[in-house]
């Protein structure tokens, strides 16, 4: 659950081939389609739609082209569908405005706020970039040098809007899911001191094949358990042990490859509720004290019969499917009743990834045959002494099974699979980025085979083949920075709350050395598509022309 592997079948691959070979079909016949309705003369010139798209746009202002012609539905006019993409870029922006208000006072989800108003948001952009490379009245592009060269290379971008539009959401759209999804990339780190965090502050986790009936935190208990000190073991003395109760069952964390029907569940003692350790995603709370302290609501006594219980939310939205309010049903087993269990709270990433938790009477009540502890948190006077603490507790404790880890490593082995499920959707995106460069390349060597007079007139009045790749790397350069700046600013907006708020990181050294490689990539592409059609002979194109 930690590696990711290339498998291939052969099913696999036929699969994709038909897939494939589909889509190219049709596409093939979409294009004939419209190919059919340009008039032949307009094919033979090597222009077509342009000379039918300035008729359409005489007869719509003559009032003369209404409905169909000649068996060919004509094109709305140009204004016109600026005048819809604007219209549109203006509502969707107001949309994801919207949404981001909304998820930042909480009226809605932040996940379903944010992120909508993200895609929200990149839609607009790419209405807005399609009004601004089909506008009119662009100014003259004056002056000498690299830098009117590569202006002339932005504006072959507006040479076919569609074009360079589908590009720039290819590769937006692919920078978006990349940049978004890295945010939630967790720190395999050591668990950290804060009460609050995923570890609740504790520096060790333990767990004991057989149950301790005595209290470690008691002399008595101390000496029951052989936990005397002496001058070399005087730190045991400054160990607390938080102890919790065990009823055996299945992993409910992410580690477990299958669905869990009978979870493990814990009950801690009232000491550890009343410390409010740990963070609430969600909580069922009402009164302001329940509120300060979630744990509280184990000792609620439903009316329905119901038993309180506390999950973690990742094991409970992925795992259980599960949320704060519902009901879950554990058989027993042995002709018993089934047990229903409501959830009354959620932990927002924590060590109890693997349990659901109870209060102690409760459990008491429903499992008397458990005796004892099996499950315990450790605060240690020192962090670095955690390692030469457990050696001494795993050999004081050896004849109970004791076994100690660290807490931040078992937080680490949950976040290494929500790792893992990151960099799948990660591969993806890039595999989106690898496509989208590859088909830039195929458009740009279009509109270059397209633009092959031009290129002939230009040679003609002074222009050589240095100029021409300096305009095809401008044109390639400018969409690709369109398509990775708008993806990557509207992803920083999605993933807002996710910095601030849920303890996300944003976008690391990593994720910028993957776009620009993307970048790098894209100008590759362009140099070739430049060196493909300036192999073609230009005296015949500019005889045409």
């Amino acid at each position: 659950t930690t590696m990711l592997g290339l498998h291939v079948s052969a099913s696999s691959l036929l699969l994709g081939s038909a897939g494939g070979l589909l889509a190219a079909l049709l596409c093939v016949v979409w294009t004939l389609r419209r190919m059919a309705r340009i008039s032949t003369r307009s094919l033979l010139t090597g222009t077509p739609g342009r000379s039918e798209e300035r008729a359409e746009q005489r007869r719509w202002m003559t009032g003369s082209g209404h409905g169909r012609e000649s068996g060919r539905a004509f094109s709305i006019p140009l204004s016109r569908r600026v005048f819809n993409a604007a219209r549109v870029a203006v509502i969707l922006n107001a949309l994801g405005v919207a949404l981001l208000l909304a998820a930042a006072m909480n009226w809605v989800g932040q996940a379903a706020g944010f992120f909508g108003g993200g895609s929200a948001l990149l839609v607009a952009l790419l209405c807005y970039q399609s009004v601004w490379l089909r506008r009119k009245g662009k100014r003259l592009i004056q002056g000498r040098g690299w830098w009117s060269v590569s202006r002339l290379g932005f504006r072959n971008a507006a040479h076919r809007p569609g074009r360079s539009v589908l590009c720039i959401a290819l590769i937006a759209s692919a920078a978006f899911i990349i940049v978004s999804v890295d945010a939630f990339r967790r720190d395999d780190g050591q668990s950290a001191p804060d009460k609050k965090s995923g570890s609740g502050g504790y520096a060790l986790l333990a767990e004991s094949i057989l149950p301790l009936v005595h209290d470690p935190n008691t002399p008595e208990g101390r000496e029951a358990l052989d936990l005397w000190t002496n001058s070399e073991t005087a730190v045991l003395d400054q160990i607390a042990f938080t102890r919790f109760r065990v009823r055996p069952g299945d992993d409910a964390s992410c580690l477990n490859l299958y669905e869990p029907r009978n979870p493990r569940i814990l009950a801690p003692t009232d000491d550890f509720l009343g410390s409010g350790r740990f963070s609430f995603q969600a909580s069922l709370a009402e009164t302001e004290e329940e509120k300060n302290n979630p744990w509280l609501l184990l000792n609620r006594e439903a009316e329905d019969g119901a038993i309180p219980v506390i999950g973690d939310a990742n094991s409970l939205s992925y795992v259980l499917h599960l949320k704060v309010g519902d009901l879950f049903v554990l058989d027993l087993g042995d002709g018993k009743n089934p047990l229903r269990l409501r959830v009354v709270g959620a932990l927002a990433d924590t060590i109890f990834q693997s349990e659901l938790l109870m209060s102690e009477k409760n459990f008491l009540q429903l499992f008397p045959e458990q005796e004892g502890h099996r499950f315990f948190l450790l605060d240690v006077p020192a962090e670095r002494e955690s390692n030469a603490i457990a050696t001494l507790l795993e050999d004081r404790l050896s004849d109970y099974g004791f076994d100690v880890v660290a807490a931040g490593e078992r937080l680490a082995n949950f976040h290494r699979v929500e790792n893992t499920f990151i960099s799948t959707f990660q591969m993806l995106g890039g595999l989106g980025l690898v496509l989208g460069t590859l088909g830039l390349g195929a458009v740009l060597l279009r509109n270059v085979l397209e633009r092959r007079r031009e290129l002939a007139l230009l040679r003609a009045i002074g222009y050589n083949s240095s100029h021409f790749s300096l305009m095809v790397i401008a044109e390639n350069a400018f969409l690709l920075a369109c398509g990775l700046i708008t993806g990557a600013a509207c992803a920083l907006v999605a993933i807002t709350p996710v910095i601030f708020s849920r303890g996300g990181r944003p976008p690391t050294a990593t994720l910028g050395l993957l776009l620009l490689a993307v970048l790098a990539s894209g100008l590759a592409a362009s140099l070739l598509a430049t060196a493909v059609a300036l192999r073609s002979p230009l005296l015949s194109a500019l005889r045409a022309e």
